[in-house]
C-alpha cells in the first residue's frame, strides 16, 4: 500500500464528496477500511500483519453513527487547517480543539480523547497516510547513539557525538523532517530497556562494534518503529532486536518484526519482517551460565500470554516453538538486567559479542 504524498489533496475530496451526497440530498457516507481482528491477517510472504478489504459505511443518519460521523469530519477539518497552516500539533491539543458544546445542547462533541484518538486512527486508514502527515504528533519516546549523521528538520545532529543522552527519536520521522546524511554503521540494535541502553551506550558498545544502538523505553512509539523501518530499507541495515525474556519481550520484538493487529493497515510503514531477536532467551540461562536466583516464576499471565503466543502463526517457527515450550517447561523468565549477575559490563563485553560471533538469533 503506497504512503499518500499529498494527504492535504485527500482532505479536500473527503469535504467536496461529503458535500455533494449532502447537496443531492443523499445520506452524507465515510468510506472506512473495517479495522477488526476478522479482518486482518497475516501476510506470510511478506511477514506483515495486515489489513483485508473489508468496507464499512460510516453514514450521517444511522443514529449508532451520527456521532463518529461528525467527528471525523470535524478531526479532517482541523487536520486541513493546520497543514494549511503549515504547524503541527499533539494528539492531544487536537483533542482540545475539538472539544466544545454543540449549540442548544448540553453535550460535547467529545467528551474524552479516547473518542478521537480512534478517529485519527480511522481517517489514517481511510486517506492511506500517516498521521505524521496530517501534522499530528505524539509524544516522543526513544534515543538513538552511533554513526549516524541524521538532518532534523534542519538541524545537522551526529548522533556519535551526543553524550550519554543520544538523539532524542521526534514523533514525526518521515523524509520531509528526517534525513539520513552519512551512516557508517554495519548493523542496528534495538533495546527494549532504556537502563541497558544506557549500559551499552556508556560502554561505547556502538563504537567498538560499529553500529547504532536504539531503545523504545518499553513498547516502541510509531516513531521509534518508523525508524527502525527506515534505517533498515534505506540504510540496508540488519536490524537486531533484544528485549527481556518473557512473552511480553517476545510480544514487542514481534510488532517490530510484522507489525502489530491494531495499527495492521500501516505495517509496511511500521513493520521490518528481517529483523531477528538476538536475545535475552531462557535458554541463555544455561548457555551463558546465568545464576537461576535472578530469574522469575512465570505467573499465571505469564503461562497465559506464552500459550496464546505459541498459537500465533508468526510464532510457528521452530525456533520459537522451543523458546516458548521451554519457557512454559523451566517455569520462569528474565529481565535483561539479570545479565548484571555476571557483572555491571558482561552484556557489553561478553553476551552481545558472543551472540553476534555467532550468528546466534531467533527469526
Amino acid at each position: 500500500m503506497p504512503v499518500t504524498e499529498n494527504p492535504d489533496k485527500k482532505l479536500k475530496e473527503l469535504g467536496k464528496n461529503t458535500l455533494k451526497q449532502i447537496e443531492k440530498e443523499k445520506n452524507p457516507d465515510i468510506e472506512l477500511p473495517i479495522r477488526v481482528l476478522s479482518n486482518i491477517y497475516f501476510d506470510e510472504k511478506s511477514g506483515l500483519v495486515r489489513l483485508g478489504d473489508k468496507i464499512s459505511h460510516r453514514t450521517y443518519l444511522n443514529v449508532a453513527h451520527t456521532r463518529k460521523f461528525m467527528q471525523t469530519l470535524m478531526v479532517a477539518a482541523e487536520c486541513k487547517k493546520i497543514i494549511d497552516q503549515d504547524v503541527t500539533t499533539s494528539i492531544r491539543d487536537l483533542y482540545y480543539a475539538l472539544k466544545r458544546t454543540i449549540p442548544g445542547t448540553k453535550e460535547n462533541t467529545v467528551e474524552y480523547q479516547g473518542e478521537s484518538d480512534p478517529i485519527i486512527e480511522d481517517l489514517e486508514a481511510a486517506l492511506d497516510t500517516l498521521r505524521e502527515r496530517l501534522h499530528l504528533q505524539a509524544d516522543r519516546k526513544g534515543y538513538v547513539a552511533g554513526p549516524i549523521v541524521v538532518n532534523d528538520a534542519g538541524d545537522r545532529i551526529n548522533c556519535a557525538k551526543m553524550g550519554s543522552s543520544g538523539w532524542a527519536i521526534p514523533s514525526n520521522v518521515e523524509p520531509e523532517v528526517i534525513t539520513f546524511e552519512k551512516c557508517t554503521a554495519d548493523f542496528l540494535i534495538v533495546v527494549e530497556k532504556d537502563a541497558i541502553w544506557q549500559r551499552l551506550n556508556q560502554d561505547k558498545f556502538w563504537k567498538k562494534y560499529n553500529c547504532l544502538i536504539l531503545t523504545g523505553k518499553g513498547q516502541p512509539a510509531r516513531g521509534c518503529r518508523r525508524l527502525i523501518n527506515r534505517m533498515h530499507k534505506e540504510l540496508k541495515l540488519p536490524v537486531y532486536v533484544m528485549t527481556d525474556a518473557d512473552a511480553w519481550g517476545y510480544y514487542i520484538y514481534s510488532v517490530i518484526k510484522q507489525g502489530s493487529i491494531n495499527l495492521s493497515f500501516l505495517s509496511d510503514r511500521l513493520g521490518t519482517p528481517s529483523a531477528k531477536f538476538i536475545g535475552l532467551t531462557t535458554r541463555d540461562v544455561a548457555k551463558f551460565g546465568i545464576p537461576k536466583n535472578v530469574t522469575i516464576k512465570l505467573n499465571k499471565g505469564d503461562i497465559k500470554r506464552a500459550n496464546e503466543m505459541l498459537k500465533y502463526i508468526w510464532f510457528k517457527p521452530k525456533e520459537w516453538q522451543d523458546e516458548l515450550k521451554h519457557m512454559l517447561e523451566v517455569g520462569y523468565k528474565l529481565e535483561l538486567e539479570a545479565l548484571s549477575a555476571k557483572g555491571i559490563k558482561y552484556i557489553s563485553e561478553k553476551y552481545l559479542p558472543q551472540k553476534i560471533k555467532d550468528k546466534d538469533f531467533l527469526p
